[in-house]
């Protein structure tokens, strides 16, 4: 969210409501009593609608903020969540290779690095952390490909749920 934007039409909305406020006082003032009383009604208004203004415009923006990091760190954990499983299934592809020959020793290697330097991250939830730390453990045992293949579609649906939204996953 663009909250600049959203700033500026506070700001705007304010001004004209404090300017509203104090024209109407002084207006009220100057029926009432004359000029002194319209000066003194107009300032004490205005200052009184702008200090209200302040006050709900920090109330507003503490909770845009708080909504704006909460998407963010939701989208973070989900992008994170993402490169997880395609590191860990693509780790799991060097290991048990469809084809043939498969990829070298040190591509292998590489891959497991990657795939457990991603799924180390402190930005991923927990459920799908223990997910990726069985699937990659039934990976580096090597001996059961249908056994590595259930631990990665575990976190394929542990992945699915946190984008789904599913609290348990947090």
């Amino acid at each position: 969210m663009n909250t600049r934007a959203v700033a500026r039409v506070h700001l705007l909305i304010s001004v004209e409501l404090t300017l509203a406020g104090a024209v109407l006082a002084a207006l009220g003032g100057l029926l009432v009593s004359g000029p002194v009383t319209a000066l003194v009604a107009g300032a004490v208004t205005g200052a009184g609608v702008l200090l209200g203004c302040r006050s709900i415009r920090r109330r507003v923006f503490a909770g845009i903020d708080g909504a704006a990091k909460e998407a963010h760190d939701h989208g973070y954990a989900e992008g994170l969540a993402q490169a997880v499983l395609l590191g860990i299934a693509t780790y799991e592809a060097a290991v048990f290779p469809l084809t043939g020959g498969g990829v070298s020793a040190g591509e292998r290697s590489a891959r497991r690095t990657v795939a457990y330097r991603i799924a180390a991250d402190d930005g991923l939830p927990h459920a799908v952390r223990t997910a990726a730390a069985a699937a990659l453990e039934a990976i580096d045992h090597g001996d059961d490909a249908e056994a590595a293949r259930l631990a990665v579609k575990d976190l394929n649906l542990a992945v699915f749920r946190l984008r789904s939204g599913d609290p348990d996953t947090r």
